[in-house]
């Protein structure tokens, strides 16, 4: 880790520095921290929103407003640690890989094999965003992060690091392509997931949280006896602990011998039956046991044992369930790429993740009306996809905030060069495809982009990108904070409907609540005036050079409105956020 230089350092300071040293783990991961610029940056400006709100989208005022903020995951990650601190059920990231092959930038440059750095840098990146991500995080919440060989095993460090070994769920395989017959070495087929949570007892989380894959079967009428419905199931196990016991000769309907795995004499090739021989023995005299013609069987039997259905009181069929594995093997990479080319007709950028997957994923978690997604390296917005699909197909009103740069890339970067002329800014990842791509996710589309349409799933999209005040704390940049706070309020509240705009202050309405910014301590008469016309909570924000909210002003209001003093309540968030950025882990 870089030196530290104490020289300038308070008492407090020191003392509480002491304190951490005290309780850091003496092993785990070290690394050379390398000072990134957009994290320097907000020591002299502080991030905020701003709207753009010609790109913003809104098909049903009923259903929820989900968010894209173009920008630095950094400086986004930065305010959302004040709108959403606690807030959000879900995050799931695909960061870049690290492979050396211009996949990361770090200080604007592409960071290759040859960077002594290489890792560091990386680590220094990630640690910067997990930080400030967990805070964002329910107690409940869940992290889910993709990655491969070139970086898995220092992610698992650093995660356990940040989000502590016991919040460790699963290491997740994805066997994201079938493979290449031309691979030199061993043929990789296979990416990682890595599912963290919060903070809680990893078995309670589990149990309470997780969803459980629920398996659901086509019963035939024949099924239907005295014990109910059931699903018939191989008998025979491969994979299972090998024993001899468990390898010997049933007796089919013909008087031939079955063995496990079709085999037609003796041998230990690793196959035994799930039971033993006194079970099968009852298992046939009672009825739960089927012999089924198979002529893939080298016996030419097959045989089953019954897995009758669970009964609720009334003897109505109750459906199995088990864990969700950490296995996804019926999907792939290029299902990502195809999706890409249904909306835009081509390719324009390389290795989206699929729908599907990330699908799969969010339905690892229980997730309702009220749950918010999170996806900090959205690139081309599969997961924003994903939840709009969620959405349709469950009726569900889940939310996502989808978080990307807008740098140029793949085709966007080929259009600029050959067309000087054209803004720049309009071919980027995040305006070119992220907001592209949902906006005709929503409204509608042509298949690959020129065929037929595509009827759209629907929903509402804000479009924020990330703007800067000046940090020195001066009235002036306190003034300026607070004319540049509303859309960070509106994001926080969820309440987005200007309902009145009387210049000194003005009324947000959302589906839920009411947020109120007053931005003249002396139109505060009036505007108590109106909010008193209307029957909801409010939150009212007012602006005060200091920290008085004047609460005391709304005594009268009980507990339909709380006051909040800014720029006070954002800046005290930027300086925790600070503080602990200054801190190296």
């Amino acid at each position: 880790m870089a030196k530290r230089d104490y020289s300038n350092w308070t008492k407090e300071q020191l003392i509480d520095e002491v304190n951490q040293l005290k309780k850091r783990k003496k092993y785990g991961l070290v690394w050379e921290d390398k000072p990134e610029d957009v994290v320097l940056q907000c020591q002299s400006k502080l991030p905020v929103l701003a709207q753009v709100k010609e790109k913003e989208i809104k098909t049903d005022p009923a259903k929820p407003t989900n968010i894209l903020i173009e920008g630095d995951n950094y400086h986004a990650l930065s305010v959302l640690n004040y709108t959403h601190k606690g807030k959000i059920d879900v995050i799931y990231i695909d960061p870049p890989y690290n492979t050396g092959n211009k996949d990361f930038v770090y200080n604007d440059h592409y960071v290759d094999r040859e960077d002594g750095y290489r890792h560091s840098k990386w680590l220094s990146f990630m640690a910067n965003r997990l930080n400030l991500a967990k805070k964002l995080l329910k107690k409940t919440g869940v992290i889910f992060i993709s990655i491969d060989d070139n970086e898995q095993a220092r992610l698992k460090i650093l995660c356990d690091r940040v989000f502590g070994e016991d919040n460790f769920i699963a290491n997740m395989i994805w066997q994201s392509k079938t493979g290449a017959s031309d691979a030199k070495k061993i043929d990789i087929t296979t990416e990682y997931v890595l599912v963290y949570a919060k903070s809680f007892v990893a078995a309670e989380f589990a149990k309470n949280k997780f969803s459980y894959e629920v398996k659901r079967y086509r019963f035939k009428d024949s099924y239907e006896k005295e014990r109910g419905m059931y699903y018939p199931d191989n008998l025979d196990r491969g994979g299972l602990r090998y024993s001899d016991s468990l390898n010997y000769a049933i007796i089919c309907p013909d008087g031939t011998k079955a063995y496990p795995n079709g085999r037609i004499e003796f041998e230990n090739d690793g196959w035994t039956w799930k039971w033993g021989k006194e079970k099968v023995k009852w298992g046939v005299e009672n009825g739960y046991i089927e012999f089924k013609k198979n002529k893939n069987k080298r016996s030419g039997w097959a045989v089953y044992y019954k897995n009758y259905m669970y009964a609720d009181n009334e003897g109505n069929p109750i459906e199995r369930s088990a864990p969700q594995k950490n296995v996804i093997f019926d999907i792939k990479t290029g299902d990502g790429t195809l999706a890409i080319k249904k909306l835009f007709g081509d390719a324009i950028f390389k290795y989206p993740k699929p729908v599907q997957f990330i699908e799969r994923i969010l339905n690892y978690v229980d997730l309702n009306d009220n749950s918010i997604v999170l996806d900090f390296m959205a690139g081309s917005g599969t997961t924003g996809h994903a939840v709009l699909e969620m959405n349709k197909k469950d009726g569900r009103n889940i939310k996502f905030i989808l978080c990307t740069n807008n740098e140029l890339n793949g085709v966007g970067s080929e259009l600029v060069k050959k067309n000087p002329n054209i803004n720049p800014e309009e071919f980027g990842i995040c305006r070119r495809v992220a907001y592209k791509r949902l906006e005709k996710v929503i409204r509608g589309h042509k298949q690959n982009g020129e065929g037929d349409f595509v009827e759209g799933l629907g929903g509402n999209l804000k479009y924020y990108k990330t703007d800067f005040v000046p940090a020195e704390p001066t009235d002036q940049n306190k003034i300026a904070l607070t004319q540049k706070a509303t859309e960070m309020l509106c994001v926080k509240e969820d309440a987005f409907d200007l309902v009145k705009d009387a210049g000194v202050y003005k009324i947000f309405r959302g589906q839920k609540n009411y947020a109120g910014i007053v931005f003249d301590q002396r139109a505060i008469a009036d505007f108590k005036k109106e909010i008193a016309k209307i029957n909801a909570k409010f939150s009212v924000y007012i602006f005060s050079l200091g920290d008085d909210d004047f609460s005391d002003e709304f005594a009268d209001f009980g507990n339909k409105a709380k006051v909040f003093p800014i720029p006070e309540v954002i800046l005290e968030t930027y300086r925790a956020i600070f503080k602990i950025k200054n801190q190296k882990i």
